[in-house]
Parts: structure tokens; sequence; C-alpha cells
């Protein structure tokens, strides 16, 4: 089984939940177990969260910039892609593919989106997008199923 879908969100709040609903609903009708379901979409969430923040200027007539989001189910593998038009990271070239991590102090209100990332999914790469500019963040988490899943291939 092999499914994909990918959607190009306005730099707005409202376009993370938008991300998140169709992440859960295409899992659940899939049959992905919740637990792994959850997870991907929290790691999702912070990703979209982190380019509405930074992933670029508003546009000239005032209208925000958007992202992309990749999802792919994949035989036993999930893989999420956000990418955005913004700065990138800083310093991070192709000799060094990700940047350093820095855990957020325990009372701060930002800065944890990219550690909370790591901890759900299995592998993550974080970049910049070559050539054009901007942030790309994609994890792969390895899929369980329920019992009763509809889609998986027997």
């Amino acid at each position: 089984m092999s499914i994909w879908w990918s959607l190009h969100l306005r730099r707005d709040a409202a376009s993370v939940p938008l991300a998140r609903r169709l992440l859960l609903g295409t899992m659940e009708t899939a049959g992905v177990d919740p637990d792994i379901s959850y997870d991907l979409s929290v790691a999702l969430s912070e990703a979209c969260a982190n380019a509405v923040e930074h992933g670029g200027d508003a546009a000239r007539d005032g209208a925000s910039e958007a992202f992309r989001v990749t999802a792919y189910l994949d035989g036993e593998k999930c893989r999420i892609e956000v990418a955005d038009a913004g700065p990138g990271f800083p310093g991070v070239t192709g000799s060094r593919p990700r940047p350093p991590a820095r855990p957020a102090p325990s009372d701060a209100e930002h800065g944890r989106g990219l550690g909370l990332i790591r901890e759900l999914a299995d592998h993550v790469h974080i970049g910049n997008r070559p050539g054009r500019g901007g942030a790309v963040v994609s994890f792969d988490k390895i899929l369980k199923w329920r019992e009763d899943a509809p889609l998986v291939a027997v």
C-alpha cells in the first residue's frame, strides 16, 4: 500500500491544524495504530508551526507566503516533509546537514519543536533547500497497524 499527498499552505497559524487533521484522517483510514498516528501528528504540528513562524517574510501585497507539507505512507514507513521559503537554518551546509541540538530551558515557551520531532520520529533530517532558500524538515517513522487495518497488504 502506498498513499501520498502534498499541500501548499499559507503561512498562517490556521494551516497547522488543517495539516494535522488531514494526516490523522489519512492514518485512521489506512488503519495505522493511534499511538503512532498521534506521535506523527505532534511532530507534523511542530514542523508546521516552525514554518509558519520562521518560513519567510510577508509578500509585498501583504499576503503570507506558502509552505509545503508532503506525506508518504509507503509500506511500513511514513515520511513527512515540511519545506518553507524562509532564510533556512543558519550555518547548515552540505557537510553539516543539521543544526546542532540546543535544548531549550525547561521553562521556555519556544525552542523545543525540533527536539520534540527528534524524540517522536525514527529518523529526522533538518536542512536547507538547495539553491532556492528555505528550510526543510523531514522525518520518518515505522508504522504499526491496527488489527482491523483495511489498507494493509497481506
